[in-house]
């Protein structure tokens, strides 16, 4: 008889040095959630800490794995060569999973994952989905999920391209990234 296998649990490779010297080298993922009425919206996203971009992301009401891994499946079609990138999350269940542990490796790239129970491991990506909820959800009076999830995608357009970060030195993630081509 075949016995269960235990989720996989990673090393912290990150080790909170949320720098990264080029696209594509090292990105923060994770799962947040988003209460209409009485139906949770779940959004994974995957975040590039070379210019902070937000490279993917999955909005879907159920939190599952195939939320994090249809993210992903977005993120390597825009992204073909990512060999050597590290990915680093929390212990969520969708990142201890043996879809995701099968996944990454088998494109290139490495697992990290923060200690369990601390959220400063992951700050990063938790600053994000802090952004987004302060300006781009709470401040609106959001009666559909239809309503969240066009305010969800927005946001992510506007933070992208329109939303200046003074660690860029005041550009927008995507004017960042532009400068490597000039």
């Amino acid at each position: 008889m075949l016995q269960p296998k235990v989720d996989e649990v990673a090393e912290n490779v990150m080790q909170r040095n949320f720098k990264a010297d080029a696209p594509n080298r090292k990105w923060v993922t994770d799962v947040t959630q988003y209460r209409v009425a009485d139906t949770w919206l779940y959004l994974s996203a995957i975040k590039d800490l070379f210019n902070n971009e937000i490279v993917a992301y999955h909005i879907g009401v159920r939190n599952d794995n195939q939320l994090v891994l249809r993210t992903f499946e977005k993120a390597f079609k825009k992204t073909k060569d990512v060999t050597g990138l590290i990915v680093h999350s929390d212990q969520g269940f969708q990142y201890t999973s043996y879809a995701y542990h099968d996944m990454l490796p088998k494109v290139g790239a490495q697992i990290s994952m923060s200690r369990r129970g601390n959220c400063y491991d992951n700050a990063s990506m938790e600053s994000f989905f802090s952004h987004l909820k302060t300006e781009g959800l709470y401040p609106y009076d959001i009666r559909s999920v239809d309503e969240a999830q066009r305010r969800i995608e927005e946001y992510i357009q506007f933070y992208n391209q329109s939303r200046p970060q003074r660690k860029l030195k005041r550009l927008t993630p995507v004017e960042f990234r532009r400068q490597l081509s000039v």
